[in-house]
């Protein structure tokens, strides 16, 4: 009985340590900070999450960089498959973002990685 109450306090102390540390892990993870008015309503704000992040003239790598930005809010205008693009980091994906400054700008492209909303985001149009 002893060694049975000794393996449950055991497994329950272990099981409060691992749920402590994902807690912790889960409130250490920055949130992006509320994007700033002045947006077009009718497009998807996303931020750039990363920094020193370039944004092109076509959804590949090689193309111009027309801007760089780091944390920071910009307007979605649509999204499209384009090169694949792995930073070992941060991971893999094929999917670019069109997007623009809020006070109107040309469009640019950014690779989705580098973008809050997972590989492909909602609320994004296809181009």
């Amino acid at each position: 009985m002893k060694q049975l109450t000794r393996r449950t306090a055991t497994a329950l102390g272990a099981a409060v340590l691992a749920v402590g540390a994902l807690a912790a892990t889960a409130q250490a993870a920055p949130a992006a900070p509320a994007a700033p008015a002045g947006g077009d309503p009718t497009l998807t704000d996303v931020y750039i999450w990363a920094t020193d992040v370039n944004l092109r003239e076509h959804p590949t790598r090689n193309s111009n960089v027309l801007a760089v930005r780091s944390k920071y809010w910009l307007d979605a205008v649509c999204q499209t498959q384009g090169e694949t693009v792995t930073d070992p980091a941060v991971g893999t994906n094929n999917w670019w973002t069109a997007v623009q400054e809020f006070s109107g700008s040309d469009i640019a492209w950014v690779n989705n990685l580098y973008l809050r909303g997972g590989q492909k985001i909602e609320g994004v149009p296809d181009c």
